[in-house]
């Protein structure tokens, strides 16, 4: 589960969902201010914010632009302000949801998890292995047999795909599909050229393939060298 921060001037309000919302296993702070709950989302950490605009000492649009300062933490906006120009406004100050209220905890949760979904940082990727090949899309580097290689961007993309799809042979028309996103003017005879220039990377040639292995009429395949 979330740790929660609330900031909601209404005490019923921000009792009952701060008591609901740790229910359901999250951890819930609150503030009933916008300056004590921006302080909050600074110091604790919080991983999403719930955000009423009503606020007593701040408008909380002004309170969502001075968290967009301070932090990247998730906001959700739940507010009774319910005009399409205000969500908008929120939604264009940087704010990720937008609940009306009244609603119930379990809309709320619901928005929550997803935002919280939509907002994870992505998962480390693992390189990926073809024989000798190493590629690291993370970092964008390529060794074979422990030695960095260094390719053009598309080079690159093209390797990474190939390799991704490892043992399968892959026609022009996908490359020209994944790798260039069907850009115009980029022909078979571009997939060629690029694949020529991967293969002199790898130190082969088409008479002579380690790695790349083309089917005629077909597409190209990555595939380690036999043992």
């Amino acid at each position: 589960m979330a740790h929660v921060l609330l900031i909601e001037d209404d005490e019923p309000i921000r009792t009952s969902l701060a008591a609901a919302l740790a229910r359901l296993g999250h951890r819930v702070d609150s503030a009933d201010t916008a300056v004590a709950g921006i302080g909050l989302a600074v110091q604790h950490h919080a991983d999403i914010v719930v955000l009423d605009l009503g606020l007593p000492d701040l408008d909380g649009l002004q309170a969502l632009k001075m968290l967009r300062a301070a932090t990247t933490v998730p906001v959700v906006i739940a507010t009774a302000r319910d005009d399409e120009h205000q969500m908008v406004r929120a939604l264009n100050l940087g704010a990720d949801d937008y609940v009306i209220k009244p609603f119930s905890v379990e809309h709320l949760n619901a928005r929550i998890t997803a935002v919280l979904r939509r907002t994870a940082p992505a998962p480390p990727s693992v390189p990926l292995r073809v024989g000798g090949l190493r590629i690291d899309q993370g970092a964008h580097t390529v060794s074979l047999d422990g030695a960095e290689l260094v390719l053009r961007p598309k080079e690159f993309s093209l390797l990474a795909y190939l390799a991704e799809h490892a043992g399968r042979v892959v026609g022009k028309d996908e490359l020209r599909s994944a790798v260039w996103d069907n850009a115009f003017g980029v022909t078979d005879k571009t997939v060629d050229v690029h694949l020529s220039w991967l293969r002199r990377r790898l130190g082969e040639t088409a008479a002579q393939p380690r790695y790349l292995h083309s089917v005629r009429g077909v597409g190209v395949k990555l595939a380690a060298p036999a043992a």
